[in-house]
């Protein structure tokens, strides 16, 4: 005879509701593991995050997770070194030296005659390049006053620029400039290579007054090579983060071969942008990495950066499962280097023009690049987590945006990255004393 309910044992309807509450639980804690993995998967992301495979700069790695540098180039099949029929160059003598010293012989080393009167039949010539002494000058500019029969006391005029009892000429100030300003040293190091290197005492505050008058003096060079940038038919541009007086702001560069633009702004986008003075005015080729607000400049032709293409693409690379034997961001990548050499090589060539490319050679790497995008596309379209997400938007971007990364095959004048704008603005994020 069964036990009925209340002898103990729970009924029906309590064992039903019992399974539904675990079952419900069960569901929840499937639903929370889920999310859980999703995130794990995203901060695992993160930190395999650097500058090889994202847009970060090098500047964030960490000293002690640091990648080893990984060119993203693809081995040329050449030896290494300089290439036969390659000038190369040296170091070579000059015409005019500034001292000629003659070094005689001794005696003559066959029977050990004196050889003071003995013909001269050559000469060997070795020059050493090395700098004077270098000791800092001072010139005293004495003010004569002299005193008129009539009784009025004229003085002498001090040239331009001596306004001060004592100071420092232009040349130091350029050395100073030239180092603080080009170079990166910190004002403390700067003042240190002056003393040590011209036993000149310079104080991180002069380094300071020097480099502030001199940026007054710049308004209207500024205001030239800005004009002459946003005239070009090609221009490079760029952004990147910076600590100003302890607050987060903004270096913008605008560059050509010939000249660079950098400015400070506290806002990254088209504020920052626009005051500037180039971008907005520009309507040649702007060559810049695939930030939103660049694109948003419509009389313009785009030239997004490849390396930084190739950069997303080694992102996810590195994400494939290890035993996989093909990854479509991998052949993508490789088709975006083949083209880049491929353009390289037509430059470097007696034509001297990218529109010498092989063009079945360029037409194959293209489609292999349109394949692999396409392919990244298909495989990420259910975007069903943060990272499947971000790689479905890299594969559509090649693909809607072909034209704009692939414009450099078509065009010698157009780089295929924006290294050049980076390189320009990358000392910058080490300086700590702006």
């Amino acid at each position: 005879m069964g036990v009925q309910a209340g002898e103990g044992r729970p009924s029906y309807d309590e064992l039903a509701a019992l399974v539904s509450e675990q079952a419900r639980v069960i569901s929840e804690l499937g639903g929370r593991m889920a999310a859980l993995e999703v995130e794990n998967a995203e901060l695992k992301r993160r930190l395999g995050m650097t500058s090889a495979n994202s847009s970060k700069p090098p500047s964030s790695d960490s000293p002690f997770t640091k990648p080893a540098p990984k060119s993203l180039r693809r081995r040329s099949g050449r030896k290494p070194g300089g290439q036969p029929g390659h000038p190369g160059s040296a170091l070579a003598q000059v015409a005019d030296p500034n001292t000629r010293l003659r070094h005689e012989p001794g005696p003559c080393v066959g029977c050990g005659a004196d050889l003071v009167d003995a013909p001269e039949v050559g000469v060997e010539r070795r020059q050493v390049l090395d700098l004077p002494p270098m000791t800092v000058q001072v010139t005293e500019h004495q003010l004569i006053a002299r005193r008129c029969c009539c009784g009025v006391t004229t003085c002498g005029t001090a040239p331009a620029g001596v306004t001060a009892p004592v100071q420092y000429g232009p040349r130091i100030t350029a050395i100073i400039l030239y180092l603080y300003v080009r170079q990166f040293l910190s004002k403390k190091r700067t003042a240190q290579a002056l003393a040590e290197l011209f036993g000149t005492p310079v104080s991180e505050g002069t380094v300071a007054t020097m480099t502030t008058r001199a940026a007054e003096g710049l308004d209207g060079f500024l205001t030239q090579v800005s004009d002459r940038i946003a005239d070009a038919e090609v221009a490079g541009f760029d952004e990147t983060g910076l600590r100003v007086a302890g607050k987060l702001a903004w270096v913008h560069c605008a560059r050509t071969e010939k000249y660079t633009l950098i400015t400070c702004h506290p806002n990254r986008g088209r504020k920052g942008i626009n005051a500037a003075g180039v971008l907005g005015r520009f309507r040649g080729v702007a060559v810049h990495d695939a930030w939103a607000p660049y694109d948003t400049y419509a009389d313009v032709e785009h030239q997004p950066c490849c390396a930084h293409a190739l950069r997303e693409l080694a992102g996810v690379t590195d994400t494939a499962p290890p035993d996989a034997d093909w990854c479509w961001a991998t052949q993508a990548s490789d088709a975006l280097v083949a083209m880049q050499r491929l353009v390289a090589q037509a430059i470097s060539s007696d034509a001297g023009d990218a529109d010498t490319v092989d063009p079945d050679a360029l037409a194959r790497q293209i489609q292999l690049y349109r394949s692999a995008a396409q392919i990244g596309l298909t495989q990420t379209a259910a975007r069903c987590d943060a990272v499947m997400k971000r790689h479905n938007a890299l594969a559509r971007r090649l693909l809607d945006r072909q034209d704009d990364y692939l414009r450099f095959t078509n065009d010698r004048r157009i780089p295929a990255d924006n290294n050049g704008s980076e390189r320009d603005i990358r000392g910058l994020i080490h300086k700590s004393e702006w």
